[in-house]
């Protein structure tokens, strides 16, 4: 991740085989789009406009563009409010109101979290790890019946957020190639998960599209410890994990090696190379990654090829992260200082700086 680093899904989920079959790489099923900003955005009167310039809800304007389903983020406390459980419950509503699929993002935080930082919350900080299994479970079936309770059960849970080397560190952190603590925690969200609905689908999500060998070394550990998982999710940005030919390896290997379906659960691509506020862009430069251009062009090119990939390597779902979030002023990257912070992302999303989505982007099947 950047900044730091339906009608029934779960029906539609229910006929994916758990072991991928050949077919698998016939179809992207989820179409996805983490639209985890939007609600700021939009609270903050940011307005969005679909290809012929027609102001419309930004839900409509993606599920025109190919959307079948969303992923929101979890903070458990975040000093905004913004994306605490009660906006996530309040969001959820419209999602489901659009007859998309939801993926719930649990980071275990109460900010980013990602490869370099994997921060407890503050409500957990003085607990072991004996205490953060019942924290992770109670956290992650409180957050889940909720959402049931309310009619908006979600289609997948992801238990940690690019957990390449653990999550809630110190106690949960991989050191020294032993699993144990993180195995627990796992078990404690996947457990959790199932108690809640048994068809919510559970996803491991690591950012280790860049690695064969990374990827082996993470699955196998946990796989190792016992660790139950449904979906493998991998991040994926070509200036930061290489080319296309390691992505495609890594979905094949990850497929056969592990027996799950494989998504990649974020990418994007920016459309321009300048800024739009104070804030240094995520990504920089006219063509990060050759080939493709900063421009309109070259961020809907790109997005297609990573698509292209993936489904010929046997994923089932490809989402865009943050396509929505454009340059709001007071919806700032960090959530302890949501209004003094800038957008990072401002050239990455797929709706420019006045709201005007990019007519060439396209999720397909």
């Amino acid at each position: 991740m950047a900044v730091l680093r339906r009608v029934a899904l779960a029906t539609l989920l229910a006929l994916v085989p758990l072991t991928p079959t050949p077919a698998d790489a016939a179809t992207l099923s989820m179409r996805g789009a983490d639209i985890s900003s939007v609600q700021r955005s939009l609270d903050l009167g940011a307005t969005y406009y679909n290809p012929s310039g027609t102001a419309a809800n930004p839900l409509d304007i993606l599920t025109g563009a190919g959307v079948n389903y969303v992923r929101m983020r979890v903070w458990n406390n975040p000093a905004s409010g913004y994306n605490n459980k009660a906006k996530v419950l309040a969001y959820a509503k419209t999602v489901k109101a659009k007859g998309l699929g939801l993926m719930i993002d649990f980071h275990y935080s109460d900010t980013w979290a990602d490869p370099g930082k994997q921060y407890k919350p503050a409500a957990w900080v003085s607990h072991g790890i004996g205490q953060l299994q019942t924290d992770v479970y109670d956290y992650t079936y409180d957050v889940c019946t909720a959402l049931k309770a309310q009619g908006t059960t979600p289609d997948s849970v992801q238990i940690g957020n690019e957990i390449n080397v653990g999550m809630l560190w110190n106690d949960g952190r991989v050191v020294n190639n032993d699993f144990t603590n993180l195995s627990l925690l796992l078990k404690a969200g996947y457990n959790a998960t199932k108690a809640c609905n048994a068809g919510t689908q559970v996803i491991i999500h690591t950012a280790n599209a860049d690695s064969l060998a990374n990827a082996r070394w993470f699955y196998d550990g946990i796989r190792a410890k016992g660790v139950p998982w449904d979906i493998t999710a991998l991040s994926y940005y070509c200036m930061w994990h290489g080319p296309l030919s390691t992505l495609s390896s890594v979905i094949n290997d990850t497929r056969s090696r592990y027996g799950k379906p494989v998504i990649v659960a974020e990418t994007a691509y920016p459309f321009t190379a300048a800024n739009a506020d104070s804030e240094a862009n995520a990504v920089n430069g006219s063509a990060p990654c050759s080939g493709y251009p900063a421009t309109w062009e070259g961020q809907a090119s790109n997005f297609t090829a990573v698509q292209n990939t993936a489904r010929a390597a046997g994923a089932i779902g490809v989402f865009y992260w943050e396509p929505t979030w454009y340059a709001i002023r007071g919806n700032g990257w960090d959530p302890a200082n949501i209004n003094g912070t800038g957008d990072q992302w401002d050239n990455m999303a797929t709706f420019n700086w006045t709201g005007g989505v990019n007519p060439g982007i396209r999720w397909t099947p």
